[in-house]
């Protein structure tokens, strides 16, 4: 058995945790886009990543709070430090969810769904925090089950009542299924996960192609193999920014927007110790939808001016279609991440002038702040502030 423990509203939880005046009144977390909205504003409409004048204009009586990476961070801390006493099999999915394999458990601590109340109980207690807990026999359904039982709930699926729980739900739940394959599914139909169960494996890889279909006709009976896994380190390291709705932006604008977070991207990529090989772009255009470019290089790096060189060498290559569309987000991640950050060397063996200038922006911004040496491009303009993520 295995728990799928997910907190609530997570950015505008702790925001009402440290501040009891907004507790059960409509919070939005963020500035420009919403980052996060509480349930009160979910109620009315409010969702992520949403503009927040539109979010405004849902929910005026919001109260809209800025970020404050530094608390959402040492609260994840705080949570995975329960997480980890509960069970020494985690696998961190975000810094505010993860799956925790309880199965070996059940001599010494009950139940898994003793363990689940236990663990609510514990966040509860030694964090301040609502947590939901979905119990199911695999790592797909638990993550599902948390998902029906949200906000601040637990749901178990016993084993041998897992299709029962499972396909009355609609096709949406499905990992994979997103608005364009639901309209699909739905042109045709098919409404919920029994309904997909009903059709045959070769008419859902007709539909929807060979590793959807297959993938889809599994979920949809509960085949789900996966373990629990610890220690795993991340495929890709990125950063991504919304830039709104506004007037089109010209190419020196988004060029600037592209280099911060390309600063953002190699700089932990450095902390880290991982090097990687393929530079991936992405977009969001007007009509929302995205679109990515990748480019890989020959040998790995860190550093930061190779890594931005790409970079911009795939925005101008989108730049037509950009102009075409509109723009509302520009993100960009490095993959392909070597092990231990190894470096091959070229001749002469010589460490690159571009190492030194890279560790010593490093060390300036980690001495007095992110903000105590930017580009020029970017003075006078902001970018959404970095989000917590997990350690590597």
């Amino acid at each position: 058995m295995i728990l799928h423990a997910d907190l609530d509203s997570f950015y505008a939880s702790v925001e009402q945790r440290d501040d009891p005046a907004l507790r059960g009144r409509p919070v939005l977390v963020g500035g420009g886009v919403v980052l996060a909205a509480s349930y009160e504003a979910k109620a009315l409409g409010v969702r992520t990543p949403m503009a927040l004048s539109r979010a405004r204009a849902l929910c005026p009586q919001a109260v809209v709070v800025p970020p404050r990476m530094a608390a959402y961070a040492a609260a994840s801390k705080a949570v995975f430090e329960v997480f980890r006493d509960t069970t020494p099999l985690v696998e961190p999915l975000s810094i505010d969810e993860a799956f925790l394999d309880v199965e070996g458990l059940r001599r010494i601590r009950g139940t898994p769904e003793e363990i689940a109340r236990r663990l609510r109980a514990d966040v509860r207690a030694r964090t301040g925090l609502p947590i939901t807990v979905g119990v199911a026999p695999t790592k797909f359904l638990a993550k599902v089950a948390s998902g029906v039982g949200k906000p601040d709930g637990l749901l178990v699926v016993p084993p041998g009542r897992e299709l029962e729980f499972l396909h009355p739900l609609p096709v949406e739940k499905l990992w994979g299924v997103g608005p364009v394959t639901a309209a699909k599914l739905r042109e045709r139909q098919i409404h919920t996960v029994g309904h997909v169960a009903r059709i045959g494996e070769a008419a859902l890889v007709a539909m929807l192609g060979g590793g959807a279909g297959r993938h889809l006709h599994a979920l949809a009976h509960n085949r789900d193999p996966r373990r629990v896994e610890t220690g795993r380190r991340r495929g890709s390291i990125g950063a991504q920014c919304a830039l709104g709705r506004s007037a089109a932006r010209g190419f020196p604008e988004v060029e600037a927007v592209l280099g911060a977070l390309v600063d953002r991207v190699t700089q932990r990529m450095r902390r880290a110790h991982r090097a990687g090989r393929t530079i991936t772009l992405r977009l969001r255009f007007g009509d929302f939808s995205r679109a990515t470019r990748s480019r890989s290089l020959i040998k790995a790096t860190m550093q930061t001016g190779a890594v931005l060189r790409t970079a911009v060498d795939l925005l101008r290559e989108a730049w037509p279609l950009i102009g075409e569309r509109g723009l509302t987000l520009v993100g960009v991640a490095v993959s392909n991440l070597d092990g231990d950050g190894a470096v091959q060397m070229e001749l002469p063996f010589e460490p690159p002038r571009a190492d030194g200038l890279d560790a010593a922006v490093d060390r300036v911004r980690d001495r007095f702040g992110s903000s105590a040496l930017r580009r020029a491009a970017m003075i006078g303009r902001e970018i959404s502030p970095s989000v917590p993520i997990l350690p590597d």
